[in-house]
């Protein structure tokens, strides 16, 4: 059997590319008796290495009608890709000792992950474009410091990150399709599919880890800034994609009448 640790470990600290994207291997020992393992960087490829975020600037959505502008989109949304598989590895090292189906969740998310990077990539190669012909960010990775639970980084990961592309991705699928490219239209659709699979798992695991508790105050108390509600949403909020996800209706009413972090 393979051992979870070393497939995660190599995941999140290997320089290739090619050892990130390696499937979950069918025997894998999801058991891990050792000490928690919480990694502070990825390795990287020299045209990977993470960089400030002004120097990754991803142009707006209304950038999807210019083909270059769309090349530069799909880049950086792989890149979102490319740290999630990272950090759902870097999930099952820091909490070795949560329950097995929550850890086997991780696995499951990880694969779908690795899948949307490729989907991501093979659009890129439509428009001439490579994986690291632009400079690639650590959004997701400079918020580490406080997930010192499973619930912490559920509430981060799924809660935050991917509950706000249940609109990004709508939104530029939305664009996608008004210049008439259907096939990244597609892409971004199937991603927003598996997003509410993700986020249902998520919020399951909220309701499980804090049964007596309400959600939305679990949430925030596991969140802080520049994480939490804000930027747990896009300006189009789609509350029939939480109700999918199984948000009940107060966390659906409360996450809808927050701004947005750009509005």
């Amino acid at each position: 059997m393979t051992a979870v640790r070393s497939y995660a470990e190599r995941i999140v600290s290997s320089c290739e590319l090619a050892a990130k994207l390696a499937p979950p291997p069918p025997d894998l020992d999801l058991a891990d008796d050792q000490p928690p393992l919480r990694l502070a960087a990825p390795g990287r490829p020299d045209a990977l290495r993470i960089v400030p975020v002004k120097r990754g600037v991803v142009p707006p959505v209304e950038g999807m009608r210019d083909p270059n502008q769309r090349a530069r989109i799909l880049h950086a949304l792989a890149n979102h890709e490319l740290q999630a598989i990272e950090l759902f590895a870097w999930a099952l090292l820091a909490y070795p000792s949560a329950p097995p189906l929550f850890r086997r969740g991780l696995v499951a998310i990880l694969a779908d992950e690795q899948r949307h990077f490729n989907l991501y990539t093979q659009r890129l190669a439509a428009f001439a474009t490579q994986f690291g012909d632009h400079p690639v960010t650590g959004h997701f990775w400079n918020k580490l410091d406080h997930l010192e639970t499973p619930l912490h980084f559920i509430c981060a990961m799924g809660l935050t990150f991917e509950n706000a592309n249940l609109d990004f991705a709508n939104d530029y699928a939305t664009a996608a399709h008004a210049c008439r490219d259907h096939e990244t239209a597609r892409v971004l659709e199937q991603v927003h599919t598996d997003e509410i699979a993700h986020v249902h798992f998520a919020y399951t695991w909220l309701v499980r880890f804090a049964p007596d508790a309400d959600p939305w105050a679990t949430y925030l108390a596991h969140t802080r800034p520049p994480l939490g509600p804000r930027r747990a949403r896009g300006k189009n909020f789609d509350p029939e994609a939480r109700r999918r996800a199984g948000f009940s209706a107060d966390f659906v009413l409360k996450l809808g009448t927050v701004f947005n972090c750009d509005d």
